[in-house]
This record gives structure tokens, C-alpha cells and sequence, in this order.
């Protein structure tokens, strides 16, 4: 049996290809894939040539990036947003017929271990396509707020809306992880949200969603909200800034818009140096901090109570409730997987801009 996979061959050039599927070994189980979700950050930057693993080995006993590239082209395993029905299964743990979000890699069909691969079943209510987040990008959103609580309780976090609740948020960027990450902190009692981001189309999406959105090219987003939010006298601007566009601009900004000794959550993913990031103004006169909250990583102290399985919980949680908006408004595009390569270079080369492309599967695929 085999699969239809999608593979970056070179800068630019994405293909189908043909390839074996594992063997059936005792224990495992066969998915045929339904949807398959397309990351704008990670996916596009082997497409584009930029991510780091293409230059440089990665050594996770130092956690230094140093000698030659370790995932040196073809990439074969482009993608983490997979949902996936289950077509044959040699374990009770999960049976035939079980429609689950799981994380690898666009491809028509996947033989999985449930001792190694993330099986996580959707409940009916939740529309199937949205499962694309629950695996793994609702995780990473999730995981943010998670780093916000723990900034303020350390490892005695209770809830996900610790670092939030009551408190007046901002958000740099409107892309998914942003805007997931904004209906997170409103779902979790955040006092006020408001998105910041330059792209008219990506704030309407943010005001269907019921966000509040700034333009910060028409204004200064700081001065503004540094005027709305008063803690007292030399004290304002917003309790915490979730920073998700993978700009050093953008991340010189999210420190503008804090308050004195406040907490930038960073979620972005940045390929290239920081001419616009200036750590001796702001970061520095207003004693601010960065914290970095990679999916990798929960914050110290919180594992294993606050796991993987736990963030994608949330995410299923959230999706109960947003849902349908989130299906309505984010989902921008569906694409068959035959097109999938075509869908990648052209919004690597930035001649089609989405802010979340769903690539589908037919019936029988795999």
C-alpha cells in the first residue's frame, strides 16, 4: 500500500509523491486523511528557504543550533494539522471508524503507533475540518496563555485564564495563531482584547470574531491604548501583549504597548535578524519582559499536569463555543490536495495571501 505525499524538494518547488506506507505491525492503526491544515509560519519557511533547520544542526543536549543542517532537502514530512478517520486498527485503544486531529504531514493516508503518534478523538459537535487545530496549533495558542498564568503564579497555575482573567490584553499579529490566541483570552475572562495588526483584511476578520482591532499605520497603537488603559499615574498601557507575527517590528511594538514591568508572551516564529527592535528604549526604561512560550515547552514546574493532551482539550473546549464563527471567519480557503503544491508556492511567493487554507481529501483516498 502506499501514499500520496507532499514534499519540498527545493526553495520553492513542492510535489506529490508516491511512497510506501509503513507495514502493519501488531498494535498499530491505518488513517485515511480528511483535512490537513496549512501552517503560514512553519510550512512556508522550507518552502521559502528560511527556517533554520536547513542551515544549521540542531544539538537538543546543548540547545544550540551549530554545524552543518541536520533536515537538508527533500522535506518529506511538511505539516502538523492533520484529521484523520481511522480505517483499520490493531488496538482496542483505537477503533475503526474514530474521526481524530493528529500531526503528520500532508499526506493521503498515515500507518500510526498510539505508543508514539497523538490519536485525539473529536467529539460530534465539533466540525470535523476545524479539528485541524486541535493536535497541535490550538496546543501552541493555548500553551501561550499557559506561559502567562505561570509568569504570574509560577508552577501553582490552576486554570488556563490565570495570566488573564481580569486583565487588559493586546495582540500583535491577525493570523490564526493570533487570533486563536485573542478568542482564547476573551473565552478565559480577559477584561479587554484588542488585536493589533496593519492588514485591513485580517482585522475584518478579527471584528467578525467580535475582537476589538487598532491599525497600526494609521495610529500609534502604543499612545492609544496607553490613553485607554490607566493602572495610575506613570502606570499605563496593557497588562500583557501576546506577540504572534514573526516580525522583529512587530515585537519592538508589543513592548511599546506595555505597561511598566509588564510581560510580552511571544508565539512567533522569526527567520531573520532585528534591525527593527530597539531593547534600549521601552524594554529598557519600562523594566519590561520577554517571555518565549515555544509548543516544545511548557512552562518549568507545570509538567506533566499541564501535557499536551490537556492544551488540546482547551482547544476542543474553545472550539465548542467559537466554533462556527471560527469556521465562518478563519478558514479563508478549501483546497484539494492535488493542488496542495500550487497552494504552497503561490503563498510562499506571496502571490496568494490566506489567513487559514484547509487542504481536502476525497472519500477513499487513501
Amino acid at each position: 500500500m502506499s501514499d500520496r505525499v507532499m514534499v519540498v524538494t527545493a526553495p520553492g518547488e513542492v510535489i506529490l509523491r508516491q511512497a510506501a506506507s509503513a507495514a502493519a505491525e501488531p498494535g498499530t492503526f491505518r488513517v485515511r486523511t480528511l483535512f490537513s491544515g496549512v501552517s503560514a509560519g512553519t510550512e512556508l519557511s522550507y518552502v521559502k528557504g528560511t527556517n533554520p533547520y536547513l542551515a544549521r544542526g540542531w544539538d537538543p543536549a546543548l540547545g544550540l543550533f551549530r554545524g552543518p543542517a541536520e533536515l537538508p532537502y527533500p522535506v518529506t514530512r511538511l505539516g502538523y494539522m492533520q484529521v484523520a478517520e481511522v480505517v483499520a486498527s490493531d488496538t482496542p485503544a483505537v477503533p475503526v471508524g474514530a474521526v481524530g486531529a493528529m500531526t503528520y504531514g500532508h499526506r493521503t493516508g498515515y500507518r500510526a503507533d498510539p505508543l508514539v503518534d497523538r490519536f485525539v478523538p473529536l467529539p460530534d459537535e465539533v466540525d470535523p475540518l476545524l479539528g485541524v487545530y486541535v493536535a497541535h496549533m490550538g496546543p501552541i495558542c493555548a500553551n501561550g496563555l499557559l506561559h502567562a498564568a505561570a509568569d504570574l503564579y509560577g508552577p501553582d497555575v490552576r486554570g488556563l485564564g490565570d495570566g488573564v482573567r481580569g486583565r487588559r490584553v493586546a495582540v500583535t499579529g491577525a493570523g490564526v495563531v493570533a487570533l486563536l490566541t485573542a478568542l482564547f483570552a476573551r473565552r478565559h475572562g480577559a477584561a479587554a482584547v484588542v488585536v493589533v495588526d496593519p492588514t485591513p483584511q485580517r482585522r475584518q476578520v478579527a471584528e467578525r470574531l467580535g475582537l476589538d482591532t487598532l491599525d497600526p499605520s494609521a495610529v500609534d497603537a502604543a499612545a492609544v491604548l496607553k490613553t485607554r488603559w490607566s493602572h495610575g499615574a506613570g502606570d499605563r498601557g496593557a497588562d500583557l501583549v501576546f506577540q504572534c507575527r514573526g516580525q522583529s517590528g512587530a515585537l519592538h511594538l508589543a513592548l511599546r504597548l506595555l505597561r511598566p514591568q509588564g510581560t510580552v508572551i511571544d508565539l512567533a516564529f522569526y527567520q531573520g535578524g532585528a534591525p527593527d527592535l530597539h531593547l534600549g528604549e521601552e524594554f529598557h526604561h519600562n523594566g519590561l519582559t520577554v517571555r518565549c512560550a515555544q509548543i516544545g515547552r511548557v512552562p518549568r514546574g507545570l509538567a506533566p499536569t499541564w501535557d499536551r493532551d490537556r492544551l488540546s482539550a482547551e482547544t476542543i473546549d474553545l472550539l465548542r463555543h467559537e466554533g462556527p464563527a471560527v469556521r465562518r471567519h478563519l478558514v479563508t480557503a478549501t483546497v484539494p490536495f492535488e493542488a496542495g503544491p500550487q497552494l504552497l508556492t503561490d503563498l510562499a511567493a506571496g502571490r496568494r495571501h490566506e489567513i487559514q487554507a484547509v487542504l481536502t481529501f476525497p472519500a477513499g483516498g487513501s
